[in-house]
C-alpha cells in the first residue's frame, strides 16, 4: 500500500475516533506509519489530507442515507408514501444512526468546520442537495419530472426533520423518539406531505 493510502485510511480513522478539530498531525503520522514530510508531499497540508477524508466519508454517509431510503417499490408517480411505509423508512434511518454513530458524528462536524473552509462548506451544500432530492422522493414520491421547487421545499422538509432525528439519537438516544413516535408527531401536528 503507498504512502498516499496510508494516510487517507489514517486520516479516515481519525476522523471518525478523534474527530476533525481534534486530529493532529501526530495521530496521522502515527495511525499511517508514514511520516510528516508525507503528508505535505501528497496533500500540501493536514487540512487538505482530512478535506479529502472528509469528502469520502461525506459520500460514504449519503450512499447509506439513499440505500436506507430505497425500498423495492418505491413511490416515484407523485403520490406520499402512508404513514407505514414512512415509519419503516425512519426506522431504517434511526438503525442507521446507531450503526454508524462514528460517521454520522463526522458528518455534523464538518457543518462547524465549514464555518473557516469554504471546501468543506461547497461539499455540504452538494450533498444536501442531493439528500433533500433523496427525502422528496422517499417520503412524498416527487421524481424527476416533479416542479423543482416543490422538490427543494419538501426535501428541505425532510431534511430538517432528518437532522433533528439524527441529533436526538446521536445526543440522548435514550429519549429520543422512535420511527413510530416520529410519524405520528408528524402526520397528527399537519405536516403531512
Amino acid at each position: 500500500m503507498s504512502a498516499k493510502d496510508k494516510l487517507l485510511l489514517a486520516a479516515r480513522d481519525c476522523l471518525l475516533t478523534k474527530g476533525y478539530a481534534h486530529t493532529t498531525v501526530r495521530d496521522l503520522v502515527a495511525v499511517s506509519g508514514t511520516n510528516q514530510a508525507s503528508i505535505n508531499y501528497h496533500f500540501g497540508s493536514k487540512e487538505q489530507l482530512l478535506i479529502r477524508a472528509l469528502r469520502d466519508l461525506n459520500a460514504e454517509w449519503g450512499e447509506l442515507l439513499f440505500t436506507v431510503l430505497k425500498e423495492p417499490d418505491d413511490v416515484a408517480d407523485g403520490t406520499r408514501s402512508d404513514p407505514a411505509d414512512q415509519e419503516a423508512r425512519w426506522g431504517r434511518v434511526i438503525d442507521s444512526i446507531q450503526a454508524n454513530r462514528s460517521l454520522w458524528f463526522v458528518n455534523f462536524e464538518s457543518v462547524a468546520s465549514a464555518r473557516q473552509d469554504e471546501e468543506i462548506r461547497e461539499m455540504i451544500v452538494g450533498g444536501q442537495e442531493l439528500a433533500r432530492v433523496s427525502l422528496a422522493r422517499a417520503f412524498a414520491g416527487l421524481g424527476p419530472d416533479s416542479d423543482p421547487g416543490e422538490v427543494q421545499a419538501v426535501g428541505s422538509h425532510y431534511f430538517a426533520l432528518l437532522v433533528g432525528l439524527a441529533v436526538q439519537w446521536l445526543a440522548d438516544p435514550e429519549r429520543a423518539p422512535t420511527a413510530e413516535q416520529f410519524v405520528a408527531a408528524n402526520f397528527s401536528s399537519g405536516h403531512r406531505r
